[in-house]
Parts: C-alpha cells; structure tokens; sequence
C-alpha cells in the first residue's frame, strides 16, 4: 500500500469537507427515533460506502467520513460504536459488534512536531460471522479472519486468524473454534 496514501492533513480543506458531510448524517442518525428503522438505513446507506441487506446500528454511532466503511449483509453494531474510518474498513457478512467498540484506522506521527498537524491510516478488514464483544478495541493495519470471535474488553493490533477466540491486552490466541458440527 502506498504510504502517501494513507496520509492525512489536519484542517485540510477537502477533508473538513468530508467530515461535515459525515456529521451531519451522523447527527440525523442519532437524533432519529429509536423505531424510525427504514429512515435510519436510509441515512447508513447514504453515510457507508457501501451496506449489505440487513443492516442495524444502535444509537449514538460515530465514524470520520462514512464512506470508507462498506459493510455486509446482517450487519449489526451496539450502542456507542465508534469507527474512525480515515481508511478502509471492510466488514464481512453477519458480523456483530457489541456495546463501545472502537475501530481505529487513524494513527498519529511519533514525532511530536508534527504530530498536531498530519495523521496516517491503515485499513482494517474483517471477515464474515465475526463477533466483536464490548468495550473491545481494533487497531489499523489488522485482518480479522472469518468466524473469529474478539472477547469483551479486548485490544486487537496483530492479525487474528480464521475461526479463533482471541481476548486481552493485547489480544492473544485463546483456543480454535471448531466450525465442524
């Protein structure tokens, strides 16, 4: 990946372009009434790169932009879910995120110079019948494989493969799931 790409600058015209666009739906969203389903798919549809069928997020949701964000069918995201999508987040089909689950693609420079000034992001990517349990933390640049499960309070930085449990800080491998009935 191209690491100009991943750059951001702070105040950047453009960029503060895109984040009222994102706060203002984001705020629609929020505002709606708790059974105002349809209108609120309407607004993730028009927010998210792209939404599978299915979709349902809880109240008080709050992204960067929105549109870097593509989720599947059945997606579901609990109450207080923040993605910071300066980068691509792609969530696979029938995933769940529980209650204060952070997903951070933005990253800050280590020198403090410039620190205040630019950022840089790395995608996330998480595959399909994920469970995300609450208060848990995904980190930018991590894949997380399919019918994987991050328990509660968790912080992901490293990669998780297919069908594992993983839990703590940072996260570690707990035990395989067996997906064979």
């Amino acid at each position: 990946m191209n690491e100009d790409k991943n750059k951001y600058i702070r105040g950047d015209n453009s960029l503060k372009k895109d984040f009222v666009r994102a706060g203002n739906l984001l705020q629609k969203f929020n505002q709606a009434d708790y059974e105002a389903n349809e209108f609120k798919r309407e607004i993730l549809n028009e927010l998210f790169g792209s939404a599978g069928e299915g979709i349902s997020v809880e109240h008080n949701f709050h992204c960067d932009l929105g549109y870097n964000i593509h989720v599947g069918k059945n997606f579901y995201a609990g109450f207080n879910c923040t993605i910071l999508d300066m980068g691509e987040v792609k969530i696979g089909d029938n995933c769940l995120i529980a209650p204060n689950v952070g997903i951070y693609t933005a990253g800050h420079n280590i020198n403090p110079i410039n620190r205040h000034k630019t950022g840089f992001a790395k995608p996330i990517t998480i595959g399909n019948n994920v469970w995300i349990g609450g208060h848990c933390a995904i980190i930018g640049g991590v894949t997380i494989g399919d019918n994987s499960i991050i328990a509660a309070g968790s912080l992901v930085t490293k990669d998780v493969p297919a069908n594992t449990i993983v839990g703590g800080n940072p996260a570690k491998k707990l035990r395989n799931i067996n997906t064979e009935q």
